[in-house]
């Protein structure tokens, strides 16, 4: 058996993104509300907070700079996580 090095970008991951960066911004979407954009850092964390975010949810947008989102993928971007890379 012959091993390979571990390629980060897995059939059916969008291109510019990680399998993590995937889960990551899955797992943040999971505990916010489309209705709740745009909004801020903190109404972001009372958001998650009301829908019962784990504390690893928490965290990640705790760490966000002060600014107000238009949706996840935004959130993504200042949290470092890959983003799709779209064609023009």
């Amino acid at each position: 058996m012959s091993e390979r090095p571990e390629d980060p970008q897995q059939p059916g991951t969008p291109p510019g993104m990680t399998n993590e960066d995937v889960e990551r911004r899955s797992q943040l979407a999971r505990f916010l509300e489309p209705g709740s954009f745009p909004c801020s850092r903190d109404e972001l964390i009372d958001v998650a907070t009301a829908h019962q975010a784990p504390d690893v949810v928490l965290a990640e947008l705790r760490r966000l700079p002060d600014g107000e989102y238009a949706n996840v993928q935004e959130i993504a971007r200042a949290l470092g996580l890959g983003t799709e890379a779209h064609r023009t």
